[in-house]
Parts: C-alpha cells; sequence; structure tokens
C-alpha cells in the first residue's frame, strides 16, 4: 500500500483536524488521495488515545474506523501478553494487529493469520517497523487451524457482530464458535485465549465450553473492556479462578475468587450506614463477586440488591471507588430540604432505586458535576436513602 508524497505531506500537516471536514475538501487538493488520507488520520486519532505507543512510530498505516473502533486497547493489549510466553504462537483472528503485535514479543515464533487481504497488506507493511518478525497469512482462521502444528498459545477474538450489524453475546454466535472448535484448540496449543464480549453471560459461558481454566474480567477507567478465557486440557484444579483487573491512569486493582467461594460465603447486611461508603469496579460487578467481598475486606452490604457497601474504619485498597460519607437522610421533606441545603449541583448515582438518575435530579433540583456524590440507593431494612460522600483521593479512584 503505497502513499504519494503529497498524501502523506497532507497527513502530517492535518493529523488533528477534523475528518469530516477534510473530506469534504478533496477538490481543493487534487494531488492527494483524499480517502486514503481521511482514513489514515482518523486512525492515528484514534490511536493516540488507544495504543500511544504507535504514535511515536513513523509510517504505520491505519485501517478504516470499524476495524479501529473494534480493536484492543494498548492497556489491554499489555495485560493479556503478560499472561502467557513460550516458543510458539498463533493469533487465529489477526485484525489490525494489536493484540498479536504485543503477545508475539513473548515468544520466539509468531504466525497472524487474517482473511481480509487489506488487513494482511497493512500488517505486513506495520510488524517490521514495529521490530516485529510474524508470519502474515491470508487464509480462513478455521482452514489454519486444522493443518497447523501444534504452539503453546492459540489467541482468537471472534468477530462479536451478527448479520445484521448487532452485537451478539452467545458464544456459539460468534465467528468462528469457539464452543464447535474447542477440543481441536486445546489439541492444537497448550494453552488458548480467547477474548470476548464483555456483554457475555458469564455462567452460560462456563457451562457452554469444558475446558475453560481461568476468567479474566479487564475494565479500563470503569468501563468493562474485554472478558478472556484461558482453555488448557489439563488442569491444576477443578475450580475456575476468576480475575477481575480494573487498570485506571496505568495503575491496576486486582481481585480473584472462585464461584465456589462466591457461593459459600456469608454476606452480613449493614444495619445503617457506616462512615465509609464503597462501589466496587466494573470488572468485579460483571463477574458478580458481590458476597466474597465482603469476607475479603471485612466491609457490610447496604442491601442483598444494592452493590454498595460501607464500613466505621476506611479500606484503602478495596477494589473499587471509595467514599467518606458525610451525610444520610431519607425522602421525607424537611430531612430533605435540610441534607440538601447549599447543595446545587452533585454527581448523582443510583443503585437499587425506583427512580432514573434523570428523574431524580429533576426532583431534587440539582446540577451535573463537583466534588460531592449522592448515591440513591436501598438499605436493608428497605428504607429509600440518599447518601452524600466526598470521594477518598488516592492513586486509584
Amino acid at each position: 500500500m503505497q502513499l504519494s508524497p503529497e498524501t502523506l505531506r497532507f497527513i502530517e500537516e492535518n493529523s488533528r483536524a477534523d475528518v469530516r471536514s477534510l473530506a469534504l475538501q478533496a477538490k481543493k487538493y487534487p494531488q492527494v488521495d483524499m480517502a486514503m488520507a481521511v482514513v489514515q488520520i482518523a486512525g492515528r486519532q484514534i490511536a493516540e488515545v488507544k495504543v500511544p505507543s504507535w504514535c511515536q512510530v513513523e509510517g504505520l498505516l491505519y485501517p478504516k474506523h470499524l476495524s479501529m473502533e473494534q480493536c484492543s486497547s494498548e492497556a489491554t493489549a499489555i495485560y493479556k501478553a503478560n499472561l502467557v510466553e513460550g516458543d510458539a504462537f498463533a493469533d487465529l483472528t489477526g485484525g489490525f494487529g494489536i493484540d498479536c503485535s504485543f503477545l508475539s514479543r513473548k515468544f520466539k515464533q509468531a504466525d497472524y493469520v487474517e482473511r481480509q487481504a487489506e488487513l494482511c497488506e497493512l500488517v505486513k507493511h506495520n510488524f517490521p517497523l514495529l521490530g516485529l518478525s510474524i508470519g502474515v497469512h491470508n487464509e480462513d482462521g478455521v482452514e489454519y487451524l486444522k493443518q497447523m502444528q501444534p504452539v503453546d498459545c492459540l489467541f482468537l477474538d471472534p468477530a462479536r457482530r451478527d448479520g445484521h450489524g448487532g452485537k451478539t453475546v452467545a458464544i456459539s454466535d460468534c465467528e468462528p464458535d469457539v464452543s464447535a472448535l474447542e477440543d481441536l484448540l486445546v489439541e492444537k496449543a497448550k494453552k488458548v485465549m480467547v477474548k470476548l464480549s464483555p456483554m457475555l453471560d458469564l455462567s452460560l459461558a462456563l457451562k457452554t465450553l469444558k475446558y475453560v481454566r481461568e476468567i479474566h474480567i479487564v475494565s479500563v477507567n470503569n468501563e468493562c473492556k474485554e472478558l478472556l478465557l484461558i482453555l488448557q486440557k489439563s488442569s491444576v484444579s477443578s475450580e475456575v479462578a476468576i480475575h477481575c483487573e480494573h487498570i485506571v491512569n496505568a495503575q491496576h486493582q486486582h481481585y480473584t475468587f472462585t464461584q465456589e467461594q462466591e457461593h459459600t460465603s456469608d454476606c452480613p447486611l449493614a444495619t445503617e450506614v457506616g462512615a465509609y461508603l464503597y462501589e466496587p469496579n466494573a470488572s468485579i460487578l460483571k463477574a458478580g463477586a458481590y458476597r466474597s467481598l465482603t469476607q475479603t475486606y471485612g466491609v457490610k452490604k447496604l442491601h442483598a440488591s444494592s452493590h454498595l457497601y460501607t464500613s466505621s474504619c476506611f479500606i484503602e485498597d478495596f477494589p473499587g471507588r471509595r467514599f467518606q460519607v458525610e451525610a444520610v437522610s431519607g425522602f421525607g421533606k424537611k430531612g430533605l430540604k435540610d441534607f440538601l441545603q447549599g447543595l446545587d449541583k452533585a454527581n448523582l448515582t443510583i443503585r437499587n432505586f425506583p427512580s432514573s438518575v434523570a428523574e431524580l435530579r429533576k426532583r431534587l433540583k440539582l446540577k451535573e458535576g463537583g466534588e460531592d456524590y449522592l448515591f440513591a440507593t436501598t438499605l436493608a431494612d428497605e428504607s429509600k436513602v440518599l447518601i452524600k460522600c466526598k470521594k477518598v483521593s488516592s492513586l486509584l479512584h
């Protein structure tokens, strides 16, 4: 894929421009391949956020918008790379190659497999610029799997969109179908890493697949990004370890549990709101580690269905947002008026509460923002309350 000097210069000079505006100016720049320039500028702008280290490498080429939106971030790719190592590796659903580029560095030999010829041409251009020697195969991943030699690790990121463009949440609806290929996958690799939609039902995944040994739920800035399944034929334990990883500003919160621990854990409910309030991060909420948290961190749950926790002493390493409680109020007219006095804006969160954020904000006449946090929730005695807090500052919040 060759770009003319005029097009390359245009890309450099307009790297931060609005691509929608540029697309309308093609007639002003007849020497520029505007369609390609717009794709490259948009790709660079996304990469600056998603894969910042790539922005330091001159000459990289980027794919169309959809491929960039669907690709992994650098933070999640690094996390995945830290889970594996060995001699031989193959990525059966190569895509734009971000995951492959980071994972491959942990192996002596790596192969990239992708059906789309355009993406194969891109990575053939990009991998050497990134200092990588990776075999590129323009083939169907399933056909490649059938004839390949065994490796230490296989990686798959099945397409999570159905024929109508909607996102799918069942393993069998993804392409390739890992549930149909599971026996072959674990025959061909000592370890198989499968990246799936964070919308996937975890319990359903465990029922569908028989070789799951680990689950990793990865969130970035409190948004659940990836669900990773590690498949292995040989098992060291009958229990599946569930790892909840939350990445905030390059800092990590980590929590590991098993379904057995969750099911057998006591879950004490608080009789009142204590001095501190805790909201679990997105990975833990996705994993459903509601009961085991109380045993690990010595906190109490506000209500069986209110995923908020409290304690009298500060728990610094709680995996989520941490707040110092300033006041608690019911919804009686006078009490609420005193509670809200002097407050014209706040960050409002609803947990197990009958109104929406918009409805409650309108009722309370509060603007969004500021340093005050309000949680509308239900306590163990079924009373509805507002909890006013300040966020406790630390590296992770």
